[in-house]
């Protein structure tokens, strides 16, 4: 007879909770079982104790007469030093991101390794060489608005009188 250790399911709607059971692989997941070993409640933080109830030495002589534990339960005994941690493999890759994702995430990445040179360079020169920089740079920002703003007003005013006096002259003519 082929026996499992294998979770079986009680508890609410949307609320699980599951005993740890060893049972005839043939029969129906919340049918009848040989022994009960444990317990599992999801709904419980995983740091907490209470998640994961096992009686060990009950586990460890099913093991020995043949027993074998489904992989949440090989899992549940590898985190309690039982056995060794088994080998899960990813067998699609819907987890993955898309094409268009990966484009995206790869060109974030390298914005990020851009900016991140960028500072370095700048904290890697002294801070000496820094403020002489800047200063020509405040200067020539103050003297720019002054030189722009006196020649754009001037144009404008001499624009304005010209024109009156260009259409005064056609007027008087006719």
């Amino acid at each position: 007879m082929p026996v499992r250790i294998r979770l079986s399911r009680g508890g609410a709607k949307k609320r699980p909770f599951y005993r740890i059971v060893v049972a005839d692989s043939r029969r129906a997941r919340d049918g009848r079982f040989i022994d009960q070993i444990g317990t599992y409640n999801p709904m419980l933080p995983k740091d907490s104790a209470d998640r994961v109830k096992m009686d060990l030495d009950k586990a460890k002589e099913w093991i020995s007469k043949g027993a074998k534990p489904s992989d949440r339960i090989s899992i549940f005994l590898s985190n309690l030093g039982v056995m060794e941690k088994p080998v899960i493999t990813e067998k699609t890759k819907k987890h993955l991101p898309k094409k268009k994702a990966q484009e995206r995430l790869a060109a974030a990445k390298e914005k990020e390794e851009a900016a991140k040179a960028a500072a370095e360079e700048a904290e890697a020169k002294p801070a000496e060489d820094a403020q002489p920089a800047e200063e020509p740079k405040a200067e020539e920002a103050e003297a720019k608005p002054a030189e722009d703003a006196q020649p754009a007003e001037e144009p404008k005013a001499e624009e304005a009188e010209a024109k009156p006096a260009e259409d005064a002259q056609p007027a008087e003519e006719p």
